[in-house]
């Protein structure tokens, strides 16, 4: 059977694309997709026969497993029941992206573990499963309309170069596809970096589009303060943890971030790129601080996100964040653990700003004491 390739770029109608895939998966056939790292071919991980189908294109040694393609960093529970801080972190911070986490899937909750018996050693042969979610519109939509997973791998013959074009996914793999998406050449055109993920330890498996630098600075727990400006509590607050985690780990503070601990602060209504208060960078000076580099930033979508820990200063400013962010009640705390709150010292003088300062270092220290260094990537 000849191969039938879309033209993605010149079709009329996305939405039929979609639909062919997803009829052709259905059937159990084999389908080339574009993602942002390679061409990727992929298959129902429900049906067995299409799981053979695959493994023959491809060539494949049965001691190489697929990895599994999802349609939501939501789903990460439902595939790791029992995943770490560090775990969640990377799903959070990486999906949709080129990164595919190998995971241990052994739970016998896992939704791995109710696949058909027959594909489970070619998904997960030795107790964990790589999981991906591509970020390419088109492997997305066609996820939403289909039960289950998909195994994923690349669109070559094993041992081949990888496929950054369509026409390069026919010459490789040709009769043994159903059907190609051809969308051009691939953004990175370089395979997904794979990191497999025990506990708190983060190993890369195979090198791709995001750097061990790049990773490690994902791995990392990441504390954001929140106040309203953003140049004199918050500020304030970022430079007493960074020095108080660093007394508690062993290590200098310009070494913190190596240890996988990123301090950050922003404001409610914070005007991009102030800086601190005169009055706040004289009272951290006097404590061998130095905030004369800071510049203010608002409080994002991404920051939010990838915090670990959110300390506000007041009450209001917490109401403010779950407003916007409701998903992020969670780990959104006042600073003060008695409920109280760091009041605005903008406007009085430095007495007021020590004052300040003594109320957040107290609190601070307190903080970073319960700080449970297991969430905390391993260092080697």
């Amino acid at each position: 059977m000849t191969v039938r390739v879309i033209d993605v770029k010149a079709a009329e109608d996305r939405r039929d694309v979609i639909h062919r895939a997803v009829q052709a998966l259905a059937e159990g056939q084999v389908v080339a997709f574009p993602t942002e790292t390679v061409y990727g071919v992929a298959v129902s991980a429900l049906n067995s026969g299409a799981i053979d189908r695959l493994m023959e294109a491809k060539g494949r040694p049965k001691n190489q497993p697929f990895a599994l393609a999802i349609r939501s960093k939501d789903e990460l529970a439902d595939y790791v029941p029992q995943a770490t801080p560090l775990m969640k972190r990377l799903a959070t911070r990486c999906w949709p992206g080129p990164v595919t986490l190998v995971l241990p899937c052994d739970d016998p909750r896992s939704v791995v573990q109710s696949l058909p018996a027959s594909v489970i050693p070619a998904i997960a042969p030795s107790g964990f499963v790589g999981l991906r979610i591509p970020s390419h519109d088109l492997i997305q939509e066609a996820m939403r309309l289909l039960p289950g997973p998909l195994a994923l791998t690349s669109a070559n013959r094993s041992g081949q170069p990888d496929a950054v074009r369509g026409s390069e996914v026919t010459e490789a793999l040709g009769d043994a596809l159903g059907l190609v998406l051809d969308c051009g050449k691939c953004r990175y055109s370089q395979p997904s970096t794979v990191v497999r993920v025990v506990g708190n330890h983060v190993e890369i498996l195979r090198s791709g589009v995001v750097s061990e630098k790049i990773l490690k600075r994902l791995s990392s727990y990441c504390v954001v303060f929140v106040c309203t400006g953003n140049t004199c509590r918050s500020p304030m607050a970022e430079v007493l943890m960074q020095k108080h985690a660093a007394e508690r780990f062993g290590c200098k503070l310009e070494e913190l971030d190596a240890r996988g601990f990123i301090v950050a602060s922003a404001g409610l209504a914070a005007f991009p790129g102030g800086r601190a208060a005169a009055e706040a960078i004289k009272v951290m000076g006097d404590r061998g601080l130095d905030l004369s580099a800071h510049a203010s930033q608002p409080l994002s979508d991404r920051l939010v996100e990838h915090a670990d820990l959110i300390l506000t200063m007041t009450g209001s400013h917490r109401d403010a964040i779950l407003a916007q962010w409701p998903d992020a009640a969670e780990y959104t705390h006042n600073l003060c653990l008695d409920g109280f709150d760091v009041a605005d010292p903008i406007g009085h003088p430095e007495v007021v700003y020590q004052q300040c300062a003594d109320q957040i270092e107290a609190e601070v220290i307190a903080r970073v004491r319960a700080i449970d260094l297991d969430q905390l990537p391993a260092t080697s």
